[in-house]
């Protein structure tokens, strides 16, 4: 049966107030207690639960709030009543709903902090990732009997056959668009004939390469991690090294060759599509007859432009295939980070497609192919 809980005021020898409870300090038999307990103030020095039946969490709750209140010392308690105290005691301090803001510069010099070593690591892992590939090349290069020709063929029909669509009516919108553009500024002065050397030497130099790759790397980079991503959830590469097949043999060398080779193909049919494109906005707008215009391409457009788009090619091939092979080999813990690693694939590519092609225009102009 429960009896309702109750306190007396006593006071000691000393002079000391002490409130002595009674009964059980449970949550059914707590009645009033609360409300009797404020009337109480600072001059109570001490709660003694030497006469407590029984108590719960709501009943040490109200003594251990009552003791903080008043500053009053609690005895006589039984290890019941004291471990549950304790435990009430150890939550009591109040939680902030959002943590504090931090000083913003500290945060501002915190996140580059913090992007500078996530940027240094993931270039040091591309590098190390660059260089198991260049070794199973060379293994491979070897044995020559381990290639997968069935996966390299694939992967040059994902990769280039498929693209042609895409990167064909990409092209020649941006062939009009350049050859739109430049008409109506270089009409300003009399000179739209030179329409043609604009076309010419921007899409076989520059926009042809340049815009395939970053298609590429949309299209292909992100399918590289996404596909070897999801290998990894699925333990598919741990199987393969467990059974003695190397992962960068089956898996990225198809896709790194198949990226190398097909881009310069790519990046070529881009810039003759564009042309096109150029020479039918050329032939609408400016009245330059399309043998005019394919004449004029070859005399102002020196070979230089195309060799400088076919060095070029090959090589945001490769930094695409390793980004996005790097990245899906990264992938672990779970489905979200797939997404977060091919989109990171993506962006890396273009990143360093965008700085390579910079570092290019510079040192084919020092070399003397400007």
């Amino acid at each position: 049966m429960t009896v309702p809980s109750d306190f007396v005021e006593e006071m000691t020898e000393d002079g000391v107030t002490v409130l002595r409870f009674s009964g059980d300090l449970s949550i059914a038999a707590i009645g009033d207690l609360p409300e009797r307990l404020r009337d109480y103030g600072e001059h109570v020095q001490r709660l003694d639960l030497s006469d407590i039946d029984y108590v719960d969490t709501v009943g040490a709750w109200l003594i251990y709030r009552t003791a903080r209140e008043v500053d009053a010392e609690i005895v006589g308690m039984d290890n019941e009543a004291e471990r549950l105290i304790a435990a009430v005691s150890s939550v009591a301090e109040p939680a902030g709903v959002r943590p504090d803001p931090p000083n913003p510069i500290v945060r501002v010099l915190d996140e580059v902090g913090e992007a500078t070593m996530i940027a240094l690591t993931t270039l040091a892992g591309l590098i190390g990732f660059f260089g198991s590939v260049m070794i199973s090349a060379a293994s491979l290069v070897r044995h020559p009997g381990r290639i997968r020709w069935n996966a390299v063929i694939q992967r040059f029909d994902v990769v280039g056959v498929k693209a042609l669509g895409i990167i064909g009516l990409m092209s020649f919108l941006i062939g009009l668009v350049i050859a739109q553009q430049g008409a109506v500024q270089l009409r300003q002065f009399g000179a739209e004939v030179f329409t043609v050397n604009l076309v010419g030497r921007l899409t076989l130099r520059e926009l042809g390469v340049l815009m395939t790759a970053i298609m590429v790397a949309g299209r292909s980079g992100s399918a590289f991690a996404a596909q070897i991503g999801t290998m990894r959830l699925t333990e598919e590469i741990d199987a393969m090294r467990t059974i003695g097949v190397s992962p960068v043999e089956a898996l990225v060398l198809p896709r790194f060759l198949a990226a190398v080779f097909m881009l310069p193909l790519l990046g070529f049919y881009a810039s003759i599509v564009a042309i096109i494109g150029g020479g039918l906005l050329s032939w609408v707008e400016l009245d330059i007859p399309p043998a005019t215009f394919f004449a004029r391409i070859r005399e102002v457009v020196p070979i230089t432009d195309v060799y400088v788009g076919l060095v070029k090619a090959p090589v945001f091939g490769a930094i695409i295939a390793i980004c996005g092979c790097y990245q899906g080999m990264q992938v672990k813990g779970n489905a979200e980070e797939v997404g977060k690693r091919t989109t990171a694939a993506v962006v890396q590519a273009i990143f360093l497609v965008i700085v390579l092609d910079a570092f290019f225009a510079v040192f084919f102009t020092w070399i003397g192919w400007a």
